[in-house]
């Protein structure tokens, strides 16, 4: 069942899938948590894998930069593919005042300046929730590790530009209590209300947008998002 952007069979993905944006991150993922990872797909160059983790089946796929593109890969797999639940791993910029370089945030909502999901419901400001027992699950999986010092749940923005910010809007989220800046998790929330299914965001903090402490070098990037991965997983399978 090939969709323009994916080449796989019916029953390639497993019912839970974990997208980071970069697909060699998502071949890093697969061969370090999955047994047996098998490579189910390659359009484009956006690869995906599915195998088991501790005996449950499991998929990994990368879903491009930005809200359009995880759109795409969101949509064919919610709707094509059987998946029930989609978790994002990914970086995000840390706002919060309490939120520091390397800790981790589970995005519970995500704010955005898309108009991805403004023109889902005319007339309303979709609000773009995570699923609460996915949520639970990562929250849960923090707490039995003894990571909750350095793990925290709150609403995130979703932003459409990644080198323009209007004057003043990050420190007003700052103020309201939002957590991190990325790319993706609001469409990804709005797709799966779309389609019924489960969704959440797992993001390591890999810079700090309003201190620059500490900031994350690329390489860094690639490999300090253990915990993150950990928390995914748990909420992928729980």
């Amino acid at each position: 069942m090939a969709t323009p952007h994916i080449a796989a069979e019916p029953d390639d993905f497993a019912p839970a899938v974990l997208m980071p944006g970069d697909p060699k991150r998502a071949q890093r993922i697969a061969e370090a948590v999955l047994d047996g990872p098998r490579l189910v797909s390659d359009v484009r160059g956006m690869l995906g894998f599915t195998g088991t983790h501790e005996g449950k089946p499991l998929s990994v796929m990368g879903s491009g930069m930005g809200q359009p593109s995880f759109t795409i890969y969101a949509t064919e797999l919610f709707s094509q593919f059987g998946v029930q639940r989609i978790i994002r791993v990914g970086t995000a910029g840390g706002i919060g005042k309490d939120v520091h370089v390397g800790d981790v945030v589970i995005a519970t909502g995500a704010h955005t300046d898309s108009a991805m999901n403004q023109l889902r419901v005319p007339g309303v400001n979709f609000s773009a929730v995570a699923d609460f027992h996915l949520a639970q699950a990562a929250w849960a999986e923090a707490e039995a590790a003894g990571m909750t010092d350095r793990v925290h749940a709150g609403t995130i923005i979703s932003r459409d530009h990644f080198y323009f910010t209007p004057e003043g809007q990050t420190e007003a989220l700052s103020r309201y209590g939002t957590l991190a800046v990325e790319m993706e998790a609001a469409a990804l929330y709005g797709t799966a209300a779309e389609y019924g299914t489960q969704a959440l965001a797992v993001l390591t903090i890999s810079d700090h947008l309003l201190d620059h402490s500490g900031d994350m070098s690329a390489e860094d990037r690639e490999t300090r998002f253990q915990d993150s991965l950990r928390l995914a997983v748990a909420a992928a399978l729980s």
